[in-house]
């Protein structure tokens, strides 16, 4: 509850038994309830266009045989022609409501829809076509909140925990004032003292099953390795069968706990960021991910990546990450099952991070960049620093760092580490 406001109303009478008083709460708070789109026009919905469409919000990207696909959170895909990065091209749009993942395979960019994923044809980048849809594979998936109020999940889920599409898709929210009554009853008893003679009990005007605020992550929930595609959620694993004409969902969801928000893959393995640390499962069966090992943390948000069996973690602080931490965790994980602390060092607030070739980049009040050969002396070592913007995620690939920020698309020219440089921005219009 983020307000309230209690009327009292004490109401004494004298019975056989002695005197009691009634106090009556009347509670009055704010709560999501879930905005509905017929699922036929959900799912015809999708739209795309060759023609340039600003970019009002970020997202995850995705880089691909010369472009970027920039997902802008539940509204689309913007397509950038990067093949010159100091001056890339907007130059297309794909409309998919309830977008916020993508991943590229084989000229075939796939992307959630909310419940369902769908799939493109990009053999021409800048002419996608729609080949498909796999309907409810995200059973559990809900529009993202732009409050701190609760949800009320009576209204979202049905009796087997999935998304209820009775009523529709869940396309949004709507915050609504609601009040709750509740009545205490005290009795005066032979002491002198005022004794309670029955609990208080709710009167609400719906089930709700309790608050929820959402952590949003700054890497990617979708993964490829081989001819699968992982995608995490809450608290569950998909995994998608690739090899064939179409996608098919290859087994039931896996359960793998702790929330997890971003998944990452590296050699046979899956390294997950959740909430409190980070998870590692083995896809060596790729239809039965094994579980490796965990790690603990400060609750946070936090994204991982991993270069030549070591792991770099970022938890950030925030409005929805729950705590004031900040800071780069660095982990030894040649053996997955074992993973060795190795280092955690203070920062302003970090995000998303990548790394190559023993270069290490991270969103952090800005851009900062280290020379990572030895995490012992990360700090010692750092390259470069770009402030100004508030960074969320990157991709390094053969010498082009790309950085999506608050304010536009950045890209930096790494190929000389003692002289880095920035190539272009391409805004964010707001």
């Amino acid at each position: 509850m983020n307000y309230k406001t209690i009327k009292l109303l004490a109401v004494f009478s004298l019975l056989s038994a002695g005197c009691t008083n009634s106090v009556i709460e009347t509670i009055t708070y704010l709560v999501n309830e879930p905005k509905f789109m017929p699922i036929d026009a959900f799912r015809s919905s999708v739209n795309v266009t060759t023609k340039s469409v600003s970019i009002g919000n970020y997202g995850k990207m995705c880089f691909y045989n010369g472009y970027i696909f920039i997902s802008e959170i539940e509204k689309g895909i913007h397509i950038i022609n990067n093949s010159d990065p100091s001056n890339p091209k907007n130059i297309g749009f794909i409309e998919l409501i309830g977008n916020a993942d993508l991943a590229i395979r084989n000229d075939k960019l796939y992307a959630d829809s909310f419940i369902d994923l769908v799939w493109f044809d990009i053999s021409n980048p800048e002419k996608p076509i729609f080949e498909g849809r796999l309907e409810e594979v995200f059973p559990s998936a809900l529009p993202s909140t732009e409050n701190r109020h609760g949800i009320d999940y009576s209204l979202c889920y049905d009796a087997n925990g999935n998304v209820a599409t009775g009523r529709g898709v869940i396309v949004g929210w709507e915050l609504k004032e609601r009040t709750t009554t509740t009545t205490t009853t005290y009795r005066l008893n032979i002491d002198g003292r005022w004794e309670t003679l029955r609990d208080m009990k709710m009167s609400s005007p719906s089930g709700d099953r309790g608050s929820s605020i959402g952590i949003n992550g700054s890497m990617s929930r979708f993964s490829l390795y081989k001819d699968y595609l992982y995608s995490v959620i809450n608290n569950y694993m998909s995994i998608i069968d690739l090899s064939g004409t179409e996608p098919v969902k290859a087994v039931e969801s896996v359960y793998v706990g702790m929330n997890v928000e971003t998944i990452f893959s590296y050699k046979e393995n899956m390294f997950m960021g959740t909430p409190t640390g980070m998870l590692i499962y083995s896809v060596a069966n790729p239809l039965i991910p094994e579980y490796m090992s965990s790690v603990w943390h400060v609750f946070g948000c936090d994204p991982v990546v991993v270069e030549n069996d070591i792991a770099y973690i970022t938890v950030h602080s925030g409005n929805l990450c729950g705590q004031n931490a900040n800071e780069l965790i660095i982990y030894d994980v040649r053996d997955v099952k074992e993973p060795k602390h190795i280092v955690t060092y203070a920062m302003t607030k970090p995000k998303g991070l990548g790394v190559d070739n023993g270069i290490l980049f991270v969103c952090d009040s800005g851009l900062k960049i280290y020379d990572s050969t030895n995490p012992q002396t990360l700090m010692a070592n750092r390259l470069a620093y770009y402030g100004g913007m508030d960074g969320y995620d990157v991709i390094p690939f053969d010498n082009v760092l790309m950085m999506i920020a608050d304010d536009g698309l950045y890209q930096y020219d790494y190929s000389d580490p003692t002289k880095i440089r920035q190539l272009s921005k391409l805004p964010i219009v707001k």
